[in-house]
């Protein structure tokens, strides 16, 4: 009789907090890198400053390249000559798996 009543489900009987249980819900569906990549274009002019972003036209991640699409000649050139700088900013704050190349277009 105890049989009947029992849960065989792989779910955790605690209460997890929401940053865990949103963790393990991207995990579940493979969404954890599409999801970071999408905040990582969001937080774009954080990492940069204004100046930068109010002169970045695109900015998309493809093949775990960042392509960034400057509008200024001056801050392009700079920004390219800088591009390792860059890089450790975002692998700073994302981690070294989500982007590893920068092309300034």
């Amino acid at each position: 009789m105890q049989d009947k009543y029992r849960d065989f489900s792989k779910r955790k009987k605690e209460a997890t907090p929401l940053k865990e249980a949103f963790e393990d819900l991207l995990k579940a569906y493979r969404l954890k890198d599409t999801y970071e990549e999408k905040h990582l274009i969001q937080s774009w002019p954080e990492l940069m400053g204004n100046t930068v972003a109010s002169r970045t036209s695109s900015l998309y991640i493809k093949d775990k390249k960042l392509f960034v699409k400057i509008s200024s000649g001056p801050i392009k050139k700079e920004l390219s000559m800088n591009r390792t700088k860059v890089l450790g900013i975002i692998h700073e704050k994302f981690g070294p798996k989500i982007i590893e190349e920068i092309i300034f277009l």
